[in-house]
């Protein structure tokens, strides 16, 4: 089964058009006929927010008891925010549809369709949201509409086995999933703090959850109905489906089919393979003797376990792993070369007393009709009724009115998930669904004219990477954009740049937003600047987020991502095109700290660029080690998997704690780390009072606000002489808050000094963010006077102060 996670941007983490509710006819089990069913086999994306949780209420969803001593060691971090007091009003019900759209979560609701019993039961770590960015969503509608009757349980007590039972024993089996974001990310952030708020649980509340859901879940079912079938899915099955490294236990587990007692594993997209399994179920076939699906994992074990299983890989055993962390690399480069449909191999891992778990090739990936069927299913487009009381599904209002028009991704960032769950392949649906989409979020009685989002994992990745991939498969040793673009990618952008362009000419559209994110070296590639323009002049609000993560190209090289010139490139490409357009528009780069291969010096680098910058970066994100990706086997092992290499990696938490405070070097809380970190680097030269320098040599005095310049906050709003708060944000990878400071003013002489001495119309010198102003520019204000730390001619980054806090901003 696959996720979708809620747009952040989230995002991901992380949509199509609905027909009108009420789908198909309750009692009705006559299956479709094969050509029908075909196309309705698709799944979406797991993302990213790391957000938290809180209780439902729901009929059939038993609200979990709040957390006391004796609170199992699964259960999930709660404080006082969880127990807060809901909102008395629901906004967003307006037009919704009644309870009869949705699939049943009671007994009540089965009654009404005249149903004795479901098929299958999905369980989820999810609130109940009928949209195509939830995959509980898409997995159940897939179901259905293939004459399967599921039955929907979310956020059950997991101490209390009857809350599994509220639908009674499907007549097929269960199905298991954490919901849109691994349990875990959902619950801490990077430092291993928990989280206070839940975005995917009702009135945002955390404390809905276990840790480690699906194992949790698996094992509540197995305690109750002894043999039963179990199918496990979504984003923490996926990533968990082999041995991997655990961050917040820092040692290496099983495979979670092993650990959850489910009896079969759905792994990246699960459209097909959810109906494969069913249909399997439904004809009488044990679900033992179901080991032929694509896209699943099987356990098997005895003295022939392996007689039946053919050309497979076969991976260090779990011994192997144990002893030897550079096994555990190799096995999981092996694991991400076997990724593609086409070329992908099985692959087995062996484990004590006779036990294989057994990796089939991934699934086929949906075709455009498949893709455009399943986002046109019968979703009722809104959460459950149950939770108006709650005040709804704070993940929802993210994605309400965005249309998701693709998934996969051939960028392949090494500290990314998204390969290894959505595959490489590139898979988008038609100008025509959606458009159809966008024509359904006009009705809609609550839409306001804009559609905050048309993406995917990358919004310009509009068709696969090369037509090669379609009959080939991807390749194995080779990178598609990554030391360079590959001389075969197709990269031109004009079908997406012509789709933005027929969106906002819909009736009733005002605006199109672009917040999923663009690959700058893959539109740097494109010989036109047709999407560039169509980008700039109307799907940007000011600021256009882009995801650099670096600067140093060590760094950058170890991620997978473009050299710095790349960006300095782009960038001066788009403030010439927005100068030609006479727009005053700027780019605000997301960045990494604490990344596999940044030593203190890359950290230092990435400090001086900041200063370069003249403002302090919204976006910034420690490095978090999450399930299954290539930096948290780097992280795990010390060695590059793709060369096993040896790659410095900065463990400790207080070298972490430095590395991050040397980009927010101007908040005065960060002084001493600052001060720390460059005597380590042996950067002395960078604490004084020149332009150059980082910090002074005496630290700030106590109450100094470093979040303001000339009266004006870096969020862009007038400070009245106080420090304004600045407003937590969801970051890039979906795990922490972004962080807004500003940069700490010189001395009023200085200031005086150098804004005398500032030279009207100087420019830029370099492809990075530049000011052709007036000396420096007000944060609040472009072209206002000089403020910063140097002019705006040796200052490449000057321009960029006017970036913080812009009302509206494009969240790339």
């Amino acid at each position: 089964m696959s996720k979708h996670p809620a747009k952040k941007q989230p995002s991901t983490a992380r949509q199509a058009p609905a027909t009108q509710p009420g789908g198909t006819n309750p009692g009705d089990r006559t299956r479709k006929p094969a050509s029908a069913r075909a196309g309705a086999n698709t799944s979406k994306k797991a993302e990213t927010t790391a957000q938290k949780h809180g209780t439902s209420t729901a009929s059939g969803h038993a609200a979990p008891k709040r957390a006391s001593a004796t609170t199992p060691k699964n259960a999930a971090p709660t404080s006082r925010r969880a127990i807060a007091s809901v909102p008395a009003r629901c906004p967003g019900t307006k037009g919704r549809p009644g309870r009869e759209a949705f699939l049943p979560v009671s007994r009540a609701d089965m009654d009404a369709r005249g149903w004795d019993a479901c098929d299958f039961v999905y369980i989820c770590g999810d609130a109940y949201v009928d949209h195509h960015s939830f995959g509980m969503a898409i997995i159940s509608r897939v179901l259905e509409a293939h004459g399967y009757r599921v039955g929907i349980i979310c956020q059950p007590d997991w101490r209390d086995p009857k809350s599994i039972q509220a639908l009674g024993e499907p007549r097929l089996g269960f199905l298991v999933s954490a919901g849109n974001m691994d349990s875990m990310v959902n619950h801490y952030t990077v430092n291993k703090k928990p989280r206070h708020e839940d975005a995917y649980t009702p009135g945002g509340r955390a404390g809905a959850r276990p840790n480690r859901a699906v194992t949790v879940y698996g094992n509540l079912i197995r305690s109750v109905y002894k043999h039963k079938p179990i199918i496990i899915g979504g984003i923490e099955a996926s990533l968990r489906r082999l041995a991997h490294y655990d961050y917040w236990q820092d040692k290496l587990k099983r495979s979670v089919l092993l650990d959850s007692g489910a009896d079969i594993l759905l792994y990246g997209m699960g459209e097909h393979s959810i109906v494969e399994v069913a249909d399997a179920l439904a004809g009488g076939l044990p679900v033992d003797q179901i080991t032929f699906v694509n896209g699943s994992v099987y356990r098997t074990s005895g003295a022939d376990a392996l007689a039946n299983v053919y050309d497979y890989d076969m991976l260090p055993s779990w011994d192997e792993l144990e002893e030897d962390r550079l096994n555990y690399a190799r096995s999981f480069n092996t694991q991400q070369q076997n990724m593609d449909p086409i070329t992908g191999r099985r692959l087995v891992e062996p484990y004590p007393n006779g036990v294989y778990v057994v990796q089939n090739p991934p699934a086929a990936p949906l075709t455009q009709a498949e893709m455009d069927e399943v986002a046109e299913l019968p979703y009722a487009r809104h959460w459950h009724p149950d939770y108006d009381a709650a005040g709804g599904i704070p993940a929802f209002d993210e994605i309400r009115f965005s249309i998701s028009s693709n998934r996969g991704c051939f960028g392949e960032c090494s500290f990314c998930a998204l390969a290894f769950h959505q595959g490489r392949m590139v898979q988008v649906r038609s100008r025509e669904s959606i458009i159809r989409e966008a024509k359904t979020l006009t009705q809609d009685p609550e839409f306001k004219g804009y559609i905050n989002d048309v993406g995917g994992p990358t919004a310009n990745f509009f068709k696969p990477a090369c037509k090669k991939q379609l009959t080939h498969g991807v390749c194995k040793n080779r990178r598609c954009l990554w030391p360079s673009v590959c001389r075969n990618m197709d990269t031109n952008e004009d079908a997406y740049a012509e789709l933005l362009r027929d969106l906002r000419q819909l009736p009733g559209v005002k605006k199109v937003f672009v917040r999923s994110g663009i690959r700058f070296d893959y539109t740097m590639a494109d010989a036109s600047d047709k999407f560039l323009v169509e980008l700039l002049q109307h799907h940007v609000s000011g600021q256009l987020r882009l995801a650099p993560e670096h600067v140093s190209d060590a760094v950058l090289s170890v991620m997978g991502k473009p050299r710095r010139e790349v960006y300095d490139a782009f960038v001066e490409r788009f403030e010439r095109l927005s100068a030609e357009y006479g727009l005053k528009q700027y780019v605000v780069p997301y960045l990494i700290s604490s990344h596999p291969g940044s030593t203190m010096k890359e950290a230092v680098e990435l400090a001086e660029a900041v200063r370069d910058m003249g403002y302090m970066p919204e976006q910034v994100q420690d490095f978090y080690p999450t399930p299954s990706t290539m930096s948290t086997c780097m992280f795990y092992t010390g060695v590059d998997p793709r060369t096993m290499q040896p790659v410095y990696i900065p463990r400790d938490p207080h070298e972490k704690a430095m590395q991050r405070a040397l980009i927010q070097y101007r908040k005065p809380e960060n002084y001493k780390l600052v001060k720390e970190a460059l005597r380590k680097a042996g950067r002395e030269d960078l604490i004084g009072y020149g332009a150059k320098c980082l910090i002074k040599p005496v630290p700030p005095k106590p109450g100094a606000g470093g979040g303001k310049l000339n009266g004006t906050s870096m969020t862009g709003k007038r400070s009245n002489g106080r420090a304004q708060r600045p407003e937590p944000k969801t970051s890039r990878g979906g795990h922490g808050h972004e962080d807004t400071a500003a940069s700490q003013p010189q001395n009023r002489a200085e200031r005086r000094a150098e804004a005398r001495s500032g030279k009207k119309g100087a420019s830029t010198s370099s492809g990075r963010v530049g000011a052709k102003q007036n000396g420096r520019p007000n944060p609040g204000k472009p072209g206002g006077r000089a403020t910063g730390k140097s002019a705006a001619g040796t200052n490449p980054h000057a321009r960029n102060r006017a970036a913080q806090g812009r009302q509206g901003a494009n969240r790339h």
